[in-house]
Formats: structure tokens, sequence, C-alpha cells
């Protein structure tokens, strides 16, 4: 009875601690399912919230954006040429202020750098990037897409401000407030940011009737239509857009035989019009304001572009020239191939500038000459310096003993000729004016077998003389420094030319303070043969340079060809170019002297317009009305005939 008694007692408790568990799993179960639902209806409050959100975004975007694209009213309009000016003008800004948009190049110079044939990269890109907005503003101009103006746009206005108040303040390391060539850039883009919202904002115009120059036939439009047509590859590059970015039937070559009927006609339209409105009587000669206006300034262009180069040169030489004297003068005397025996350089301590009394005493001198009197007077006394040379070489003479037996042995036994040589160097300061840093020559005299020279300076060398040797007709001292590479001496103050040279001579030294022989240094001494020792410059070698003057840094670019160089490059081209206006007009009569146009304008219209509209197959049959018209000078002639003379017949 205990027993079972017990056995139900453990039966009992264990269905109570059951019903216990039981109870416990039903309130975690009530707990998860009540934070589930709080859960579940967090995340629904979440994603309501959520999509709220966006929609108060995305609604006001999507509204704003569709009444851009889908305005119930638009009153079309055309402001892209005020839009491709202002790129123009950011082109400009870019080109000339390149400087600002750098770190290090806050005093870089583009023109300098362009003329040293260096581009730098970031000019380059930036070069580009305007280019290519250009371009693409054209493309969509053409295909009319106002949408992907307005894409190109906010790409444009995101992309400029991030670049122009972030990224380049932190590359040129200046604010932009302080960057005043930016600023002038950022305020023509903020002009073509209001023009491009206002295009897109009124829509593109639904027809594109050629070149807005073209709207009206007075000077003015027709002056900046050619300027316009003389811009290199400006005109071919707009036709070739036009072409790949507008549909038609026409092929590329057609394409532009149509734009040259139109930019044609436009030019005669205006003529005609300027005589409507400026009528010239029937059988009365021309006013002399006419003549003498159009034709008086006609002949002073021909007139100063002929005479162009040599008033030019003129003018640099005597009135805007620059007197750019020698900072160095350096002179080389060699025998043949061997080591030189004398070098010697001065600087500008020695290079003395003539006085007005030094002048007097040169044409006191040569005042019976006439040829040289005529040279001389082409120079004034600030353009003549005299380079006092010293004697004594400014280097020892190093030659080895074998090459010293072989100019011994040379001198004496060879039966050629060997060549003393005297070469001078003048450097000039290039920041001062010119082209040429470096201008030089050379004299050679040939030393023929049984020369009295060479055994002399063979026995000089052996050590069997001591005195100098006499070298005749060796040394010029009267040099032209030009503006050329070349400085030869200036033949009309010798008389006999080289034969007027001055003799000098050679005399090797040795250091006689050393004992041995063999560690001896030697050097040349060169002086002036027969110096009075009563003028004290016995030991110096004079060389007066006649320095020409030289163009202006501004002006270098022209002055460097010479006058045959501006008569090549500038008026035989301007001459070619001159040339086509007075040539060939026979040739052009029939196309050109067309007393109404108003026909062929409107023909060129029409096939604008139903271009413009879809008619593809109407614009070629008018392309072929065109060219027949042009095939046929009788149809010319009744298409062009003036209204007034077919009334009256």
């Amino acid at each position: 009875m205990r027993f079972r008694k017990k056995k139900q007692l453990s039966k009992e408790a264990l269905d109570i601690k059951a019903e216990k568990k039981a109870q416990k799993k039903k309130q975690k179960g009530k707990r998860r399912e009540a934070a589930s639902k709080k859960l579940i209806a967090v995340g629904e409050k979440i994603k309501h919230l959520t999509i709220t959100v966006v929609r108060n975004v995305y609604k006001p975007c999507h509204e704003f954006f569709s009444d851009i694209l889908h305005a119930p009213y638009r009153a079309a309009t055309d402001v892209y040429a005020l839009m491709f000016l202002t790129d123009v003008v950011d082109f400009i800004i870019i080109v000339f202020g390149f400087w600002a948009f750098g770190k290090h190049s806050a005093a870089a110079d583009i023109a300098s750098t362009l003329s040293e044939d260096q581009v730098p990269e970031a000019f380059l890109v930036m070069l580009l990037i305007q280019f290519s907005t250009m371009i693409i503003d054209r493309a969509l101009y053409l295909r009319k897409t106002v949408l992907g103006k307005l894409i190109f746009q906010i790409i444009l206005v995101f992309g400029i401000h991030l670049w122009m108040f972030f990224i380049l303040p932190a590359v040129t390391e200046r604010m932009f407030s302080q960057n005043s060539v930016a600023q002038l850039w950022y305020f023509f883009k903020c002009i073509y940011f209001a023009l491009s919202a206002y295009q897109i904002r009124c829509g593109y115009p639904t027809r594109i009737l050629g070149n807005f120059l073209t709207k009206k036939f007075n000077h003015l439009n027709l002056f900046l239509f050619q300027g316009f047509r003389l811009v290199p590859f400006l005109v071919e590059l707009r036709a070739v857009m036009d072409w790949v970015w507008t549909d038609t039937t026409l092929s590329l070559s057609n394409w532009m035989c149509v734009e040259d009927i139109y930019a044609n006609i436009f030019i005669i339209k205006c003529s005609r019009e300027t005589e409507k409105k400026y009528p010239q009587p029937k059988g009365q000669k021309k006013k002399k304001i006419v003549k003498y206006g159009m034709g008086g300034l006609i002949i002073f262009f021909l007139i100063c572009i002929i005479w162009f180069p040599l008033l030019f040169i003129s003018l640099v030489r005597s009135v805007v020239g620059v007197v750019n004297h020698p900072v160095d003068v350096t002179v080389t005397v060699k025998l043949g191939g061997y080591e030189p025996l004398f070098t010697m350089s001065v600087q500008q301590q020695s290079i003395q500038s003539f006085t007005e009394e030094d002048y007097n005493k040169l044409t006191t001198n040569f005042y019976d000459n006439a040829r040289a009197m005529q040279f001389i007077t082409l120079y004034s006394y600030e353009d003549i310096v005299t380079a006092k040379i010293e004697g004594s070489s400014g280097s020892v003479w190093r030659i080895s003993p074998p090459s010293r037996q072989e100019v011994v042995k040379e001198l004496l036994g060879s039966p050629v000729d060997m060549t003393l040589r005297l070469a001078w160097t003048f450097q000039r300061d290039l920041g001062k004016g010119g082209t040429v840093e470096h201008t030089s020559d050379k004299y050679s005299i040939d030393l023929e077998p049984g020369n009295p020279v060479r055994a002399d300076l063979a026995s000089l060398l052996v050590g069997n003389r001591t005195d100098p040797v006499r070298v005749p007709h060796m040394f010029p001292n009267y040099i032209r420094a030009p503006n050329g590479a070349e400085a030869k001496p200036v033949d009309q103050l010798y008389k006999g030319d080289e034969e007027g040279y001055q003799d000098v001579t050679l005399s090797l030294m040795r250091d006689r303070s050393l004992n041995s022989t063999r560690g001896a240094q030697e050097w040349w001494d060169i002086s002036i043969a027969d110096c009075p020792p009563s003028t004290g410059d016995c030991g110096v070698l004079p060389m007066v340079i006649f320095n020409d003057k030289v163009s202006p840094p501004s002006l270098g670019f022209l002055a460097g060809y010479g006058i045959m160089g501006l008569y090549v490059s500038v008026v035989l081209v301007i001459g070619k170019f001159v040339r086509g206006f007075f040539s060939e007009i026979s040739h052009s009569i029939m196309f050109e002297e067309l007393p109404c146009v108003n026909r062929i304008l409107k023909l060129c219209t029409d096939i604008f317009l139903v271009r413009e509209t879809g008619e593809l197959e109407l614009e070629e049959e008018l392309y072929s009305k065109l060219i027949f018209l042009y095939r046929s000078p009788e149809t010319m002639i009744k298409w062009t005939r003036d209204k007034l003379s077919s009334d009256n017949r």
C-alpha cells in the first residue's frame, strides 16, 4: 500500500511538473508571438515612412522634370548662338589665363611654353573638355533632344561646381574669391547655364534653317558671315556635324554643295540689297568718295604689303630696335687638327662701349673711303663696342709629347698645306631681344710647304728659337655682329680685303719658376705686330664689333625670318590670297552676276524646310532641281531675271 501510494504521488508530481512546463511553453509562445507582431508593426511603420519620404522626394522631382519635358504650352526659342558665344569666351579665357588654373603655373606664359614645343597636360585636358562640351551641345541642338540636354545640363552643373569650388582651390592652393580669372570663367559659364535652362524650358526650335548669321541681309551680317568663313576648319567642321546629326538623303559631298551654294547666294543677296539702298543712276560715273575711299584703301593696303618687309626691318633697326651688346667674346687659335694654341674669353668688364670721340676718330680714319663711310654711317656710336682680348692664353697648352713631335714633323716635312685658324664667338643676352644667342665665324690661313712661318713655328716648338713668330694678315679687328649666326669681318673697312688684316706675333711661353723642363707649363701669347710701346696696349688684341640692332622680344617672331623670309612667308602668301579676288573672275560670272537671287534662295530654304519636316524624298527632288539649275545657264537666266525687267518685256 505504501509502495502504491508513493507511486501515485510520484505520478501526480510528474503530471504537475508537465502541466507547469506546458504552461511555461505557452507563455513563451505568447511572448514570441507578441514580439513578432511588434516587429512586424515596426517594420510596417518603417516601410510606410520610407515610402512616404520617397514619394515626397520623388513626386516633386518627377513633376518638375515632367513639367519641363512635357509642358502643355511651349514657346520654342533658339539661343544656341548665345550659348556658343559664351563657350567661345570661356575657351579664350582658358587659353590666355591658363596660369590661374594650376598650382605651379602662376608665372607661366602659355605662348612661350608653346613656342618651346611644350604642351602642359592640364592645359590640353581643359581645352579638350571645353571643346568636347561645345561639340556635344551642337549635337543635342541638331537632334533637338530636350531630355539629353537636361541630363547634360545636370552633369555640367554638378561637375563644374565640384571642380570650381572644391578641386581647383585644393590644386591651386588659392581660394575661389582670390582667383579673378576663375571668377571670370565661372561668370560666363553661369550665363551659359542660364541660357541652357531657358532653352530646356522653352524647348528646341522645330525647324533649324541655315546659319543664324544669314537671317538678315545687311552689312553687319555679311561681315560676320565672311569672318565665320575665314576661320580655318570651322565651316567644314560645322557642315560635317550637321550632316552627321541631321536626317537627310544627301551624301556628304551633296550636302557641302548645298551649303556652298547657299553661302554664295547669301553674299550675292547682300550685294543686291546694298545696290537697292544705294542705287547708281545709269550713265553716271562713280563718285569720287567711292573711288578714293575704296580704291585708295586697296592701293594703300597693296603698297603696304609689297614694302612691308623692307619697312619692318628698317623700323626694327632704326626705331624700335634694341641695342644688345655681346656679353662674352671668345677667341681661339688652332694649328691644324691639334690642341688649340690660344683660347681667351672676355666678359662685360673688358667689352667697352664706343664714345662719341671714338666714333669721330673712326670716321676720320676712313673719311676718304666712301665704301667704308657708307657702312659706318649705318651705325651710331651706341652700336659699337671694343673687346680688349688679353694676349696671353687663358689656358695652358696641354699637348702630349707624341702630338708635339707630330706637329713639328708636319710643319717641316708635310707636302700639303697646314691650316692656321682664328675663330671668334660672340654671346648675346636673349632676354633683351633677338633670336640668336651665339654668333661666330672663323678665318683660316693656309701655310703652304716652304712658308717661313712653318719653319719658325717648328723652331719655336723644338726650342731653337725664342723670338716671336710673325704671321701676316691674320687678325681682322673689325667684325660685324648681325642678327644671324655668322659674324663676318667688315670687308668695307679693309683695303685689299684679307690683305688689310693686321699682322700678329705668336710666342710660346714657359714657366721659368720650375727647375725641371719636363714639368714646365707652356702657353701661347699673341700680340699685334709693330705695336708702338707708347700706346700701352701691345699685349691686348682690340676687336671692334659693329652690333646690328635686334628686334624686341615682342617682334622676335617676325624679325627672325629676315627680309627674304618675310617676302616668302608673308608677302607671297597674302599675294596669292589677294590674287584670288582679281583673277579668274570670268569663270564665275554666270554664278555671281545674278540680278535677282530670291528664287534660288527660296529653293535652298525649301530644301532646309522639307528636311526638317522629314520629307526626305522631296528633299532629294529639290536638290536635283537645284543642281539642274546650276547646270543649265539658260534656266539660270530665267530664274534670276529681275521682276522689273521681266515685266517690261
